[in-house]
């Protein structure tokens, strides 16, 4: 298996081809030119040729000389001292090749981004030997992660590392060793399908927001130019050859410019008011956004940055940097970029005239005269970007001609809004003048963890205790486990090694001496949310403060990479408010307008609760689920009584009870979260606790607060094998 591309092996839709898309050309050519600013995360709807254009980036790279022979790709004028394969003097020959395209599977495991000890050789030779991974292969290149959002996180920790020092260091196995790892990195997400961490989002230089155009006449021209591409590839790309070659000799040009290109002061400060004012966490916002105005200036031809380079690189910057929440949409607030350029241009020029006097134009630096300059050469800072032979705003069909998941229309409906959608719970409230809307702040809980006991096998995470191929190696085994425990391989093999009349060298190894690396982590489980939304809740004002505890636990839920889904239950039945989803952020948007009133179907909560649960299970069965039920208990309908029955009866609370022993009987690990306050306390959904086998915690328990009580209660294993 490869993954590594060479640029000349496949005939790629031309760069220029694209049909709009400027900000993400721009960020992907600024990177080009200096891949010192982090590379590009581009978010987007699904068929909006994300992949398409990041492929089509690296045929306009330029060709790099490498040493002869040298795994590591490393430049004759300049080796890495370090080198795995060196040392390498200056007489070693060299060789040119294309730079590389190499591309991460979203399945890919530490062996193979890293690199790992040469097993093969180690026990046929005897000699520790290193296999290089893609992170070798992609120096001096680039690095492709389609849907990155989805790659495991300690592969993206281990990716953005090196990224951001240039070097990849491997410490395992016996193998200690570094190398040169600079390349250009690009990932591509959807956000339906989650999000990426805060803590990873910021580690990307850049980002972009890509969309499929409105407009008829641009998809009008991406549908024919894809379909013209599809019927002559090789025709199709030389009427775009010589528009990627000057695209691809001023990147050349850029490249040699970008290290003399002149930073003033006054661009410093411009920089970090502009990102004071976004109030941006840390510093790294502020040395990328130097990093790409210095770019942008050297891919304008300018010696030095301008106000106009600081601004078109605050809007690739900062979106992603602005986020105070891990449910906040990235975003650029244009009115607020404006007022911060102003806010810093005040400061520049009321320190100017002091400190540097004026330009030779007779102007001060990064004033107005030198941003009327820039406008007239630039315009919006990308006029002399990649040309738009057709109507902008539109993108260009599908990634590489063969994905199943992107048309050649270039795009399909928008992301979906972060408030309620078509079919959620709203639409009842409308119906119902008399129920109200939980919007009310809600207070800072700060949730600790509810941890599923006993022993998982499902996908990786940050939750409960499991087996994985990625964690920690706690055992050897002859039968089960991934990947070779060399050591243990080893020893089971020592016995038989002196053999009377033994010939030859080498280790002897026979299949039983085989031992596997049994290894244990953390795993994302599937957090169903049951919450009661009934008048009895919302009548005391209690609604707030059940949003604030269920927002603190999906802030837990996105921060640990579980699946949720919300099921509510008012009137005379529970719904499924949000099917399970990894984006969790629609969850939260759910539930900051959550509808309340009516009366109390427990009963009906919990079945419609089971019946999502089993659901899941057939479709991702070694995800395991924990139920959190939010509650009073105060059933009030049963589960046939329709709309028909008033008051709080027997019938409906022994509903309730059956219906959670149904629920006990499928064997899920629960939670209740009680949920009653008031001097007079019944007790009820104790007794539901009871009944599924659960713990039962008081809202202000969830708080972080009280360490010791929701941890116990979070361990306390569940009836039958959880």
């Amino acid at each position: 298996m490869t993954a590594v591309t060479s640029t000349s092996s496949t005939v790629r839709y031309p760069f220029s081809a694209v049909v709009g898309h400027e900000d993400l050309r721009l960020g992907l050519l600024l990177n080009a030119v200096n891949p010192r600013i982090g590379g590009v995360l581009v978010r987007g709807e699904k068929g909006t040729a994300k992949s398409t254009i990041v492929r089509a980036l690296a045929a306009l790279l330029p060709a790099v000389d490498v040493v002869e022979n040298c795994r590591f790709g490393c430049d004759p004028s300049a080796p890495d001292p370090r080198c795995p394969d060196g040392p390498h003097d200056g007489t070693a020959p060299a060789t040119r090749r294309p730079a590389r395209l190499v591309e991460l599977p979203v399945g890919a495991s530490e062996d193979r981004l890293v690199g790992s000890l040469d097993v093969e050789r180690a026990l046929t030779e005897g000699v520790s030997a290193y296999q290089p991974g893609l992170l070798a292969a992609a120096h001096r290149g680039v690095l492709y992660v389609d849907e990155v959002n989805l790659l495991h996180d300690h592969l993206v920790d281990l990716l953005l590392d090196a990224a951001a020092m240039g070097r990849a260091h491997v410490e395992r196995e016996g193998v200690s060793l570094s190398h040169a790892a600079s390349f250009l990195l690009v990932g591509t997400m959807n956000p339906e399908e989650g999000e990426l961490r805060p803590q990873l989002l910021d580690r990307f230089g850049l980002t972009v927001q890509v969309a499929a155009s409105r407009e008829v006449d641009t998809r009008t021209e991406v549908v024919r130019r894809r379909l013209r591409f599809d019927s002559d590839p090789v025709g199709f790309a030389a009427e775009w050859a010589e528009q990627d070659a000057e695209l691809a000799h001023r990147i050349a040009e850029a490249r040699a410019r970008v290290e003399s290109v002149e930073l003033p002061s006054s661009e410093v400060k411009r920089i970090a008011s502009v990102c004071a004012s976004f109030e941006v966490d840390g510093m790294r916002a502020d040395l990328v956004l130097a990093r790409t105005a210095v770019a942008h200036a050297a891919w304008r031809g300018a010696d030095a940055v301008a106000a106009t380079d600081v601004e078109a690189a605050a809007r690739l910057a900062l979106p992603h940097r602005r986020r105070r929440d891990p449910f906040d949409e990235p975003g650029m607030d244009e009115q607020q970029l404006q007022q911060a350029l102003a806010d810093a241009a005040e400061e520049v020029e009321a320190e100017e005239p002091s400190e540097h006097g004026t330009n030779q134009d007779g102007a001060t630096e990064g004033g107005s005269s030198a941003a009327s300059e820039e406008r007239t050469d630039t315009g919006d800072g990308d006029s002399e970007g990649p040309e738009d032979e057709g109507p902008g705003g539109g993108v260009g069909g599908s990634p590489d001609g063969n994905g199943p998941d992107q048309g050649p229309g270039g795009g399909a409906a928008g992301e979906p809004p972060s408030g309620p959608q078509n079919g959620g719970a709203e639409d009842d409230s409308a119906k119902a003048p008399r129920e109200r809307t939980s919007t009310a702040e809600e207070p800072d809980y700060r949730a600790r963890m509810l941890e599923i006991p006993g022993l998982g096998e499902g996908a990786p995470g940050r939750r409960s205790r499991s087996r994985t191929r990625s964690g920690q190696v706690v055992r050897a085994s002859a039968v089960d486990g991934h990947g070779i425990h060399l050591q243990a391989t080893l020893a089971a093999a020592a016995p038989h090694q002196c053999a009377r009349g033994r010939t030859g060298s080498g280790l002897r190894l026979r299949p039983e001496d085989l031992r596997h690396s049994v290894r244990e982590g953390r795993e994302g489980n599937l957090v169903l949310f049951a919450v009661d939304a009934s008048g009895s809740m919302a009548a005391r004002e209690r609604m707030s403060a059940v949003s604030g505890a269920v927002l603190a636990l999906l802030r837990d839920a996105y921060q640990r990479r579980d699946k949720v889904g919300v099921v509510t239950f008012r009137g005379n039945s529970g719904e499924v408010a949000l099917p399970p989803t990894s984006s969790v952020d629609t969850a939260a948007a759910r539930m900051r307008r959550l509808p309340t009133g009516g009366k109390t179907p427990l009963a009906d909560g919990l079945l419609t609760a089971r019946r999502v649960i089993r659901t899941e299970r057939m479709r991702d069965p070694q995800r395991r689920p924990l139920l959190v039920v939010l509650t009073d208990g105060k059933a009030t309908v049963g589960v046939d009584a329709g709309g028909e029955q008033r008051g709080r009866s027997r019938k409906a609370v022994d509903d309730a009870m059956r219906s959670a022993a149904l629920l006990a009987d499928l064997g899920v690990a629960s939670v209740v979260v009680d949920c009653e306050n008031g001097a007079v306390r019944l007790g009820m959904a104790e007794r539901i606790a009871r009944v599924l086998g659960a713990p039962s915690l008081r809202l202000s328990e969830l708080s972080a607060d009280n360490v010791a009580g929701v941890v116990r209660a979070a361990r306390t294993p569940g009836p039958v094998g959880v």
